[in-house]
């Protein structure tokens, strides 16, 4: 949805997913989609405070405390945002 410009219902679709993963206890799944949905609203709404506060830390904390490789880019997408 994003690539074709939708980015509002894009980040709607995420947060579904998002609320979908919390139910059926997927970490990782949740871990991923949090930082898809930071990435998405710090590079298309400039959200930068709202990505990493509320949805790239998040993520960051679950993929570390579950040892997923997936954290260093995690931590790669906060660097480039907040740097």
């Amino acid at each position: 949805k994003a690539q074709q410009g939708d980015v509002d219902g894009a980040i709607a679709l995420y947060q579904q997913s998002l609320e979908i993963k919390e139910k059926i206890g997927d970490a990782l799944g949740k871990a991923i989609t949090l930082a898809m949905l930071g990435q998405l609203l710090a590079d298309t709404k400039g959200d930068k405070e709202t990505a990493i506060d509320d949805y790239l830390s998040q993520s960051l904390t679950i993929l570390q405390k579950i040892g997923s490789p997936d954290a260093r880019t995690v931590q790669e997408i906060l660097d480039r945002i907040s740097g």
